[in-house]
């Protein structure tokens, strides 16, 4: 963890209302929480700090989220590849399905 927060930070700390600074220190775990209590960090500190963890956080996920979907866009594309030569290939609906007979149904007349 930093004990030095970035004055970019700060400066986004300086604007948030105090809805958002209270949801912002909820979320604070770890360390962080209890260097505040002890006092060896102001308020607005912490949450510079907390603000800049959050953020490389996103990060991180969007990182990972972007590696997701190039997996699933190449999944995809196998798949869509494996279609293709399969539709290339001819394929006729008897070698498929087994031929119907064409036995007919014997019908009785009932005499009343």
């Amino acid at each position: 963890m930093t004990k030095v927060c970035k004055p970019e930070y700060l400066a986004k700390v300086a604007k948030l209302s105090k809805i958002e600074t209270e949801r912002l220190m909820s979320r604070m775990s770890g360390k962080l929480p209890r260097r505040l209590e002890k006092e060896k960090l102001s308020q607005e500190e912490a949450l510079a700090i907390q603000l800049e963890l959050e953020d490389e956080q996103l990060q991180e996920w969007r990182k990972m989220m972007a590696h997701i979907r190039e997996k699933e866009a190449a999944k995809l594309a196998a798949h869509a590849a494996k279609v293709k030569s399969l539709s290339k290939q001819k394929i006729r609906i008897e070698d498929i399905a087994p031929a119907k007979s064409n036995v007919k149904k014997k019908t009785t007349k009932s005499t009343l």
